[in-house]
């Protein structure tokens, strides 16, 4: 199996390679990557969402999914906890603890996260990652916002209605209830669902790529950044393990530790931009995780089987 996930995992770095390579020749542009990210978040990530979740109701699914939700809300409470903590530690001023706080809480969840997971359990892999997302949606719309923001309102329903949560939603919808749909529709959200992959990775080498190499140079010699990345990357997702003493199905915990593993998030670096944190230094740390994950991965798929022999 490992070998089998090794390949998978070098074909989505060669997609994301095209995306580097067509950034660096000014095939994609900045202008590019705002339309690609729109393409992808509100177009076909929906559609793989709602497509993945349409399959017939099954109270051990059911099952299935509430260990995912603990599973999600036992390695976030962990998260915060950890980045509070490490935050702490940051003798930095209050902009860039925002970011820190945030690089460690919030991961690439919603583009190589599907990338990878697509890539290695299909459309099965999405249903739980989907499930697994709900509560990190949530969060990231809520907390995340308010890290960067504290003076302003904690909640802001608004914010929750977008595109990931919505169609997850709309998916469990479809998954609860016998709502049957044209066959047409079905292909429709197939096909289009199906580009979600090679574009997410696309648009991770194009931001890559797009990086000031000076700034980034500068930046990435910070420890704290450095500690971030590899908490983000391996301590986090290994905690996870634990629910390998319960009678959790192995695949399930392998699917929650690779997603916790992901890199932090693009979202951070927006986060920043708009409620004044520091944004190049949220750009760096997303930029070093994202580096270090083409190793991190890999290692945490075999570390893994290793130790739960899945």
């Amino acid at each position: 199996m490992v070998e089998e996930l090794m390949q998978e995992m070098v074909v989505l770095y060669c997609f994301l390679m095209i995306g580097f390579v067509m950034a660096k020749f000014r095939v994609l542009s900045n202008r590019a990557n705002q339309v690609l990210a729109k393409l992808i978040l509100n177009i076909t990530l929906p559609a793989l969402i709602i497509f993945s979740l349409y399959i017939p109701f099954s109270f051990a699914m059911l099952k299935e999914f509430s260990w995912l939700i603990g599973m999600s809300l036992y390695i976030l409470s962990l998260s915060i906890v950890l980045a509070k903590w490490m935050g702490k530690r940051l003798h930095h001023i209050e902009e860039r603890r925002s970011v820190y706080e945030s690089l460690i809480i919030f991961g690439n969840q919603g583009f190589i996260g599907y990338a990878v997971i697509y890539a290695l359990f299909a459309e099965d892999g999405i249903v739980y990652l989907a499930v697994f997302n709900i509560i990190y949606l949530l969060l990231i719309w809520t907390y995340g916002i308010y890290l960067f923001n504290k003076n302003e309102r904690l909640f802001q329903a608004k914010r929750l209605l977008n595109p990931g949560l919505t169609s997850t939603l709309i998916g469990i919808v479809f998954f609860l209830l016998p709502v049957p749909l044209p066959s047409f529709a079905i292909y429709v959200l197939e096909d289009v669902g199906k580009m979600t992959i090679p574009l997410s990775m696309m648009f991770i080498g194009s931001l890559l790529a797009s990086e000031q190499l000076k700034g980034l140079i500068k930046l990435s010699k910070d420890t704290f950044l450095w500690k971030a990345a590899w908490m983000k990357l391996l301590l986090i997702p290994i905690l996870i393990l634990v629910f390998a003493l319960l009678s959790v199905p192995k695949h399930l915990i392998l699917i929650a530790a690779i997603v916790s593993g992901m890199p932090s998030a693009p979202t951070i670096s927006l986060y920043a931009q708009e409620f004044g944190g520091d944004a190049l230094y949220a750009a760096t740390g997303v930029f070093l995780s994202t580096a270090l994950c083409m190793i991190t991965i890999p290692s945490l798929i075999i570390l893994i089987h290793m130790l739960i022999g899945i």
